[in-house]
């Protein structure tokens, strides 16, 4: 049995998803479980709706709500009265968000959960009319959580015993991605790019042999290529240098992904639905040896440099406790750090607290904040074995003032803060250092 998820760029449109089934059908023997994320842009498309209803802009959301539902009404075909209900269902919630005017975690899953909930139900008659023997399931019943909205994490025990069921169903299973429910029946959602972790989720609970991330990229490429065009596609990666890769801001792959999919040891592949005959990037326990030290490069863009400094801290203990503490309280991650006795430099992409973070940091220390730049990540397994390779890195970019390096805290990656304005001139240098002549074995 095999796990086949399909982004929101592959279930866009109704050709889209006859792709898919065609891509379905050439897999029939190996019994597919498919997870499809929402159409397009659908989920981003439910928030703004929501977040207008809060505002007091009642008549905008419903017209908004209304356009969603004829293109899904346009981009289907035989189950248009089950969009119907779910659109109804979804205009109450609206409305009742206008009349509460807040918006609380709980309401953002109800509100987001639609976006799957009716994409998968479109897809499992969509591939029944393209001939597939399907049958579609709430991923509701089967993906079990905690109770923290927006972010929940699976209930493993109890949800791998549920989807065992699904082992035993014939035919093709169509569910939708990013959604659970707690063991009270309420909605909730795994965070943005979750429909990934579901299906390792899944992948993981029927004891998949592997698990296919159907995407509109040939796989993990050598650079972002909104940065760089031209990269090159990496064949194969350990699962250590995705998570890496992804964490940094690889896209085409959820970091939380590879979890189940490591403890199974189950091969993950990220594979192009516009170009099904690319073999994708392949991702195992333990990748092949090649002669390239790195296997990718990735960025973060928009990221925020926050630098602490308090003499009063000098052969005190406590420093960074205290540091740490406040970001920890609200709930504010920590990307890369760099600290001396009484100094830290930190760097965060989600800005939404920084002022009260910086207000209570300011109470024992003196901070600065720099923003518009970028973080740059060179991934490898072989980094820390491979003498010579920092030097080769900022040899490369030596033109480029840096902000701020780490390399030590991970086995497997260099990484380093440039201005936003000096990232592409970063990347372009790093892939011509070390991809001019790519290892044909690992790169095509």
């Amino acid at each position: 049995m095999i796990v086949m998820k399909f982004g929101g760029t592959s279930v866009e449109s109704r050709e889209a998803m006859q792709r898919a089934a065609a891509i379905v059908r050439a897999r029939i023997e190996r019994r597919p479980l498919v997870v499809v994320s929402a159409m397009g842009k659908t989920t981003n498309k439910l928030l703004a709706i929501a977040a207008a209803a809060v505002r007091g802009e009642r008549e905008s959301a419903l017209s908004q709500l209304e356009d969603l539902r004829a293109f899904h009404l346009r981009e289907s075909i035989g189950v248009e009265n089950e969009i119907e209900a779910h659109f109804t269902e979804l205009g109450e919630l609206v409305r009742g968000l206008a009349v509460m005017g807040e918006m609380t975690p709980r309401a953002v899953d109800a509100v987001s959960s639609f976006g799957e909930r009716i994409s998968s139900l479109i897809a499992a008659e969509m591939f029944r009319r393209c001939g597939l023997n399907a049958a579609h399931i709430d991923s509701r019943d089967f993906i079990v959580t905690d109770a923290r909205h927006t972010q929940a994490a699976p209930l493993f025990d109890e949800t791998n015993r549920r989807l065992a069921a699904i082992a035993k169903m014939t035919g093709v299973v169509v569910m939708g991605g990013f959604i659970g429910s707690t063991r009270d029946g309420v909605t909730t959602t795994l965070g943005r790019g979750g429909s990934d972790y579901t299906a390792a989720i899944a992948g993981a609970g029927v004891g998949a042999e592997e698990i296919q991330i159907w995407t509109d990229v040939d796989g993990m490429l050598t650079a972002d290529p909104a940065i760089l065009p031209g990269g090159y596609r990496v064949k194969t990666c350990s699962f250590a240098e995705a998570a890496e890769l992804a964490y940094f801001g690889a896209k085409v792959l959820h970091p939380a992904t590879v979890l189940p999919a490591i403890e199974k040891n189950i091969p993950v592949r990220i594979l192009n639905s516009r170009r099904p005959e690319s073999e994708g990037t392949l991702i195992v326990a333990e990748a092949p040896a090649c002669s390239s030290a790195i296997r990718s490069i990735a960025c973060k863009r928009n990221i925020t440099l926050v630098n602490i400094v308090s003499t009063r801290m000098l052969m005190a203990h406590g420093f960074l406790h205290r540091i740490f503490e406040v970001f920890d309280r609200f709930e504010t991650p920590v990307d890369m750090l760099a600290t001396s006795e009484v100094s830290v430099s930190v760097t965060i992409d989600n800005t939404r607290s920084l002022d009260p973070i910086r207000a209570e940091l300011e109470k024992f220390a003196q901070v600065s904040v720099e923003q518009d730049q970028a973080l740059v990540c060179m991934v490898g397994d072989h980094i820390r074995t491979s003498p010579g390779v920092a030097a080769r890195v900022f040899g490369a970019i030596r033109q480029i003032n840096v902000r701020m390096i780490s390399q030590g805290a991970s086995l497997l990656n260099i990484s380093f803060v440039v201005a936003a304005r000096d990232l592409a001139h970063a990347v372009e240098s790093l892939h011509k250092e070390f991809f001019t002549d790519p290892d044909p074995t690992a790169f095509e």
